[in-house]
């Protein structure tokens, strides 16, 4: 039986658009920020970012720290919204 790929829930769409909205803000493209993030040791090509952010592909823990430090912000910003995204779903608060 083929693994079962897990949904994007709202947390990882917030997280997402967080991403995305922080890197235009900083004046990077995907490839600048992918580079950035492969400089801290973190492998991550443009697409990956990109998938990432148009929830194409999850990303994980290590992948956000390292996004987040790349872009000179805490990992907590770019969850910022998460928690009431996630109370919305009636899945309490983290």
């Amino acid at each position: 039986m083929p693994p079962r790929s897990l949904e994007i829930g709202p947390a990882g769409r917030s997280a997402a658009r967080a991403i995305e909205r922080t890197r235009v803000a900083r004046g990077y493209s995907q490839r600048q920020l992918a580079a950035r993030v492969r400089a801290l040791g973190r492998p991550m090509t443009f697409t990956a970012l990109s998938r990432i952010e148009r929830t194409v592909r999850r990303c994980d823990v290590d992948d956000l720290v390292a996004i987040a430090a790349a872009l000179g912000t805490p990992p907590q910003a770019l969850l910022g919204s998460s928690s009431a995204h996630l109370q919305a779903a009636g899945l309490g608060a983290i």
